[in-house]
């Protein structure tokens, strides 16, 4: 029997009610993967992941769709009433099938099979409150992704350190960030080697053309429609998403 959570988050994607705070009650992990898998299979196919490894907690792993996946600069229609957030991220590339986890050299070949790109994520949620939702709530509803827009990919991207960044955005008329951005985790990087390590099957695994984001440089501010987002990491490029009203 289908989880009742799967059609409620279904229905949310298309205007129906969104799930309030009591989904979270006997919320497993396992449930939440299972879930996850469910949706995918509805609304697939996987074009990638959101992952983040917060301190002292399990890996977040949240697939996001291939429908949801721009090149920029890209327009997203919203409807005027809908809050969303926005932020600006290190994006990876698989352009080769991710090499064995077990492998001594396995970072050294999973450098060789992707490529870096600067992003933007759209920030969506299928949740009543999405801001005071707790961690489960929030990975059960694909981490809030609703859409990933992509800048030119870099294949020599290894001379980047992306431990660090140096990244600038604008929203509409307003500088959110100009200058040193704490990289989430430390090294994004090591966050795809840890979803590479962690994800196995899930949703269909990692695969070659998958996008995988790694956390906001920005922090998350919440806009409404109209607006555009201006997004530059220095060394790897700009990129541009503007929201419009549906």
């Amino acid at each position: 029997m289908s989880d009742p959570l799967v059609a409620q988050l279904l229905a949310a994607r298309e205007g129906g009610g969104k799930l309030p705070d009591t989904a979270s009650q006997g919320l497993t992990r396992a449930r939440v993967f299972a879930v996850q898998e469910a949706v995918a299979a509805r609304l697939g196919p996987v074009g990638g992941f959101k992952v983040a490894c917060p301190k002292d907690a399990p890996i977040v792993i949240a697939p996001i769709m291939a429908r949801d996946i721009h090149p920029g600069p890209a327009v997203i229609d919203i409807p005027a009433d809908e809050e969303v957030g926005v932020e600006l991220e290190y994006a990876f590339r698989l352009i080769a099938p991710v090499p064995d986890t077990n492998a001594p050299d396995f970072e050294t070949q999973l450098r060789a099979a992707i490529d870096l790109l600067p992003a933007l994520e759209l920030v969506r949620s299928r949740l009543a409150d999405p801001k005071g939702a707790g961690a489960a709530l929030k990975m059960l509803d694909n981490q809030l992704n609703g859409a990933v827009v992509l800048g030119a990919a870099r294949r020599d991207w290894q001379g980047i350190d992306v431990t660090r960044a140096n990244a600038r955005l604008i929203l509409g008329g307003d500088t959110l960030l100009d200058g040193a951005a704490p990289v989430p985790g430390g090294d994004a990087f090591a966050t795809l080697c840890a979803l590479a390590r962690a994800v196995g099957d899930h949703c269909g695994g990692l695969q070659p053309g998958h996008v995988v984001i790694t956390g906001s440089l920005n922090g998350l501010p919440w806009v409404r429609p109209p607006v555009t987002a201006k997004g530059r990491i220095d060394g790897l490029g700009a990129v541009e998403m503007t929201l419009a009203v549906a």
